[in-house]
């Protein structure tokens, strides 16, 4: 299996706000539709396993882009959204936080007489999976979320988290049936969390003579071995420009800022589309449509919709709205046969890569984010604080968009 790599997340408190979640679930269930429209039932679940993309998902859905509660937030909106339409989509959701993750048997079993799938069995992954991550790897983390993603095929992916409230920080576990060959013997498809020294690890390799006085359960050797990347989330809430790609962000920037939809033909369908808006959907496109390799820096995905404590920014309701209108009417049309509002935003991601290719930036970070914050009440911008006003200088003119 592939370990994604560590990450430090800060633990966060505090419940999303009800204005954020329900388009929070929205959203992601958009995302969905089009994964599975496009790329089928095992790619939703790749990507689910994957700490990058899982993170800078989180990221452009509004959740503050580095924190603990991206995890519990992202699962509980999706599972939300995503089970009242389990069998049309083929993705089933099971856990939870606290409480919830206890259900997650009886929500295995129950699945499995929906569909027919081995309910012992999934039942055993989801168990074991924890039982490693909670008792086999030492590490500081006592679990306490665990969600269970499976596909009407039998495919699965688990994402559940530990805190250490010594030094309140979390780590995130993700772990993928692809490829699996045992559960004790470097499993992980990827782990998040602060590199704290050394730990207790019974699932490493060098465990396996420890580990069978033990575990009594499988000491199949993997057929494939771990690579591992880095990725580190700081403890600052604010986004700074180490924290983002800027070629790739600035990118985006101009292209929605200075080349507007008329100048593609391609993209006439999205026609009349702000460029704020544009801004968005740009970065919604790269979520579904990028390569894995897009994802290593999740902070710049919150130049979508900004952050419910309002870093980097507010997130701008109206934007969101319309984000979402665009992305539903594309899809409800495409079932229909008409699929050029979708496509568009496709293309959208296209165009910005050739964009990005000649790109060189040369722009304040600072400077595009107190643009966003000075416009924001504009676009019905929101925070757990309250909604944004216009700064006590603003021409109540036009949107100044004028860094590009």
């Amino acid at each position: 299996m592939k370990r994604s790599g560590s990450a430090n997340l800060p633990l966060h408190y505090g419940d999303v706000p009800q204005w954020l979640y329900e388009r929070m679930s929205k959203l992601g269930l958009a995302i969905f539709e089009v994964l599975l429209a496009d790329y089928g039932k095992d790619e939703v679940l790749r990507r689910m396993a994957d700490p990058f993309w899982f993170q800078s998902f989180g990221a452009v859905m509004g959740m503050d882009w580095h924190s603990s509660g991206v995890t519990t937030s992202v699962m509980g909106a999706l599972k939300r959204a995503v089970n009242p339409r389990a069998k049309e989509l083929g993705i089933y959701i099971a856990g939870g936080k606290g409480k919830q993750s206890t259900k997650t048997p009886d929500e295995l079993l129950k699945i499995a007489d929906l569909t027919g799938l081995d309910g012992t069995g999934l039942v055993r992954a989801s168990k074991l999976s924890a039982k490693v991550d909670n008792t086999a790897i030492l590490d500081g983390y006592q679990l306490y979320t665990h969600n269970f993603i499976l596909s009407d095929d039998g495919q699965w992916t688990v994402v559940q988290q530990g805190m250490n409230p010594a030094d309140k920080t979390a780590r995130r576990y993700h772990w993928h049936s692809e490829d699996l060959t045992s559960f004790v013997d470097e499993p992980h498809r990827g782990i998040e969390g602060i590199n704290r020294g050394e730990i207790m690890n019974l699932t490493a390799r060098e465990a396996a003579d420890n580990r069978s006085g033990i575990i009594d359960i499988s000491h199949e050797a993997p057929e494939k071995i771990m690579k591992e990347i880095s990725l580190v989330l700081p403890s600052h809430h604010d986004v700074r420009a180490s924290d983002v790609n800027l070629k790739r962000l600035g990118a985006t920037l101009a292209l929605t800022r200075e080349l507007q939809p008329q100048n593609f033909e391609d993209l006439l369908m999205l026609k009349g589309v702000g460029p704020r808006t544009m801004q968005s959907l740009a970065l919604v496109s790269e979520v579904i449509h990028g390569a894995p390799s897009r994802f290593q820096d999740p902070a710049r995905f919150s130049f979508a919709h900004g952050g419910k404590d309002g870093h980097p920014f507010p997130v701008p309701l109206k934007v969101y709205d319309e984000t979402l209108e665009i992305l539903r009417t594309g899809i409800e049309k495409s079932k229909l046969g008409n699929s050029e509002k979708k496509d568009a935003v496709k293309k959208l991601h296209e165009i910005n890569l050739k964009v990005e290719e000649n790109f060189t930036p040369n722009f304040d970070l600072q400077d595009v984010i107190q643009e966003e914050r000075d416009n924001s009440w504009r676009h019905g911008g929101r925070t757990v604080f309250g909604k944004a006003k216009p700064p006590k200088d603003e021409d109540p003119g036009g949107i100044r968009l004028t860094l590009f």
